[in-house]
């Protein structure tokens, strides 16, 4: 993984989880840090925010947390992370985060994980970025999501050939090797409107 030093992790913030993507988001921690990958993420100590972090932590790892200031003041930011970035909002904490990251993971979460990575592949969609994203399916979480993201083309509001701005993996051990892997997509940007 020469080319790819740090990994931005979207993911939920909540413990009220089936325990299974705790231990997950723990053990993708873990991994980054033996792997010497530096984690990217939303700066929070709390669901699988704060288990990635403490996995990366660990092993020895850098984490760099980027939190904006109305959720640093609730006291969810992680205290042990070896950079804490406080902005001032959602969208240059969103920036930040792709700008200082050279891959991208997302692992099971809600409405905030689904707006960063939605935004993500989009980005890359357009140009604006090439870097690796891997959508983690962990447990079949993200099948009904899959099953939207083919309505999506079957129906022509995006080329077949959308499929391969990101990759799609069903376990903690494919997603480093995932991100190492890929591919550039080959998408005509100027495609996107015919």
């Amino acid at each position: 993984m020469a080319s790819i030093k740090s990994v931005c992790v979207y993911c939920g913030s909540s413990n009220r989880v089936d325990p299974r993507f705790l231990d997950a988001a723990s053990e993708l921690g873990r991994l980054m840090g033996k792997a010497g990958l530096e984690l990217i993420y939303g700066g929070g100590r709390v669901g699988l925010m704060g288990r990635v972090a403490d996995g990366v932590l660990a092993e020895g790892g850098r984490v760099v947390g980027i939190i904006p200031g109305h959720l640093h003041q609730r006291e969810v930011a992680h205290p042990s992370v070896s950079e804490l970035l406080v902005v001032e909002t959602m969208h240059e904490r969103k920036q930040l985060m792709a700008e200082r990251a050279d891959a991208f993971v997302v692992l099971p979460g809600g409405y905030g994980t689904l707006d960063e990575m939605f935004e993500i592949i989009t980005w890359r969609q357009l140009g604006l970025h090439d870097k690796p994203l891997v959508l983690a399916d962990l447990h079949g979480y993200w099948a009904p999501l899959a099953t939207l993201l083919d309505q999506i083309i079957e129906a022509g509001f995006a080329q077949a050939e959308c499929r391969k701005l990101y990759r799609t993996v069903t376990s903690v051990a494919e997603i480093l090797p995932a991100l190492n892997e890929a591919q550039p997509p080959r998408i005509a940007v100027d495609s996107k409107w015919m």
